[in-house]
């Protein structure tokens, strides 16, 4: 199994004025090609600032990152971005769905990045909002959408390129309980497909989806504990079928 992140003695420390607040205090973690992984912690344990790093959105005061072979912790701005809309596909809990750009369009926005032609860009989009269970809403704006709808739109967008990893930071924050489900049933689909899935949250029932919780206090990991899954939620969840 290939290993997608490998994070070797990942030190992050901000300044106020003078004075040093480190954060993150030597992070050592590796996650392999379709792992499923829950990031948790209080407040303040350095779980934000770590899946910043994780996704090519800050960088390492010091120490090594790894990911899908390419040493990140070497990088500038512009390779990092580069590396952000090849290699990543990002979820946020506020969804990040541009408001006048259809459901398609806001899917097919990494394309663009990427070079691909309008038609070809078109054609996978929808393609990918029939495989979230979104095909019929194409043509929908933002605020044409349910919480749950827009969150599917966001799921499709950062599916897209084809990333080596799913970043999702707390993707069912602005959701209610049985959405909350939902979406999680559709992240269990994309796990079963193959991908790796790293989920920032502070919701043990969201966690116990997962098949490992990595577990941050104080800047450093106090626990890295595997866990059966609550189910393999790919039949009836409407997707990747």
């Amino acid at each position: 199994m290939n290993e997608v992140i490998s994070l070797k003695e990942i030190r992050k420390s901000y300044y106020l004025g003078k004075n040093e607040l480190p954060v993150l205090k030597g992070i050592n973690l590796g996650i392999q090609q379709n792992d499923y992984v829950a990031l948790m912690g209080p407040s303040g344990s350095g779980k934000s600032t770590l899946m910043n790093i994780l996704g090519c959105l800050d960088t390492a005061s010091s120490g090594q990152y790894i990911l899908n072979g390419k040493d990140v912790s070497r990088m500038d701005s512009d390779e990092l971005a580069d590396i952000r809309n090849v290699e990543i596909g990002f979820v946020f809990q506020q969804f990040n769905l541009l408001p006048r750009l259809t459901a398609w369009e806001n899917v097919a926005l990494p394309l663009i990045y990427a070079g691909i032609a309008k038609k070809e860009r078109e054609e996978r989009a929808r393609a990918m909002l029939d495989k979230v269970g979104l095909g019929e809403r194409g043509h929908h704006k933002p605020n044409e959408l349910s919480g749950g709808q827009s969150q599917r739109v966001a799921i499709a967008r950062a599916l897209i390129n084809n990333p080596s990893l799913i970043l999702a930071d707390e993707p069912t924050g602005n959701l209610d309980t049985r959405t909350s489900i939902e979406i999680m049933e559709l992240f269990g689909a994309i796990h079963a497909q193959g991908n790796t899935v790293v989920l920032v949250t502070h919701e043990e029932d969201i966690a116990s989806h997962t098949h490992r919780v990595v577990r941050l206090r104080d800047g450093i990991i106090e626990s890295d504990t595997p866990q059966p899954p609550k189910g393999e939620a790919t039949k009836g969840s409407g997707v990747f079928s």
